[in-house]
């Protein structure tokens, strides 16, 4: 395909970044919009997780997004304009057991994207936040990283009562062309429109959370998660 160019990208190695946006920006004469999408999900009871994955976990979602966006923040500077496009999730407004690690990273990119848009849009930069709810890709196994200590054994009822209750709505969900979608529209609509909820849970589960208060909404997420078989 002869508008489609592949360049290589670790958002943890900066030169990389550095390269890619150069590379991209001769092969096509300039750059329009940078979606973040690198990330995954490290999951179990916070107090099994190690450092080491506590760190990563923070790198990849939180960090890598940053680097990106520092790295891609001159040339759109210079141009007067550009997408900053960062996947989230409906997991940076409410949360879910097992997922303490995960939520606060895109709870942090949430934060991070929010205030960056009052200091670009004066550059005529757009900065989008895309809130996919559960989607069925591979971030329910391939990509997940379960937290395991040796000798720590007091939340395994509980994770084992609600980690398949979890599981079951990736399983259940629709597929990542829907995100591909709402990634495309949030680059294309011209609009200053910051947030972009998609997938069949995430607009309603965002709307109860904003109109229930914190007791009723956790009682309503209990009795999803907390359900016995």
């Amino acid at each position: 395909m002869p508008n489609v160019k592949l360049f290589k990208l670790d958002v943890l190695d900066e030169a990389s970044i550095a390269q890619a946006i150069a590379a991209t920006v001769q092969a096509f004469g300039g750059l329009d919009a940078v979606v973040n999408n690198a990330g995954y999900g490290a999951v179990g009871a916070f107090e099994a997780a190690s450092p080491e994955q506590v760190k990563r976990q923070f790198d990849t979602n939180v960090f890598g997004v940053m680097n990106v966006v520092r790295a891609v923040l001159p040339h759109f500077r210079q141009q007067r304009r550009g997408h900053i496009i960062n996947v989230a999730s409906m997991g940076g407004r409410i949360t879910f057991p097992l997922y303490s690690l995960y939520h606060g990273t895109k709870w942090a990119v949430e934060g991070f994207s929010e205030a960056l848009q009052f200091e670009l849009a004066q550059f005529g930069i757009r900065v989008k936040i895309i809130e996919p709810g559960a989607i069925k890709t591979d971030f329910y196994d391939r990509s997940m990283d379960l937290f395991k200590k040796e000798g720590l054994t007091d939340y395994d009822a509980y994770q084992a009562l609600t980690f398949p209750n979890v599981q079951q709505a990736g399983a259940d969900a629709p597929g990542p062309e829907v995100v591909a979608k709402a990634i495309f529209r949030a680059a294309t609509d011209g609009s200053r429109k910051l947030r972009y909820p998609v997938g069949s849970n995430a607009p309603l589960l965002l709307l109860m959370r904003r109109l229930l208060g914190d007791t009723w909404f956790m009682g309503i997420v209990r009795s999803i998660v907390e359900k016995k078989k």
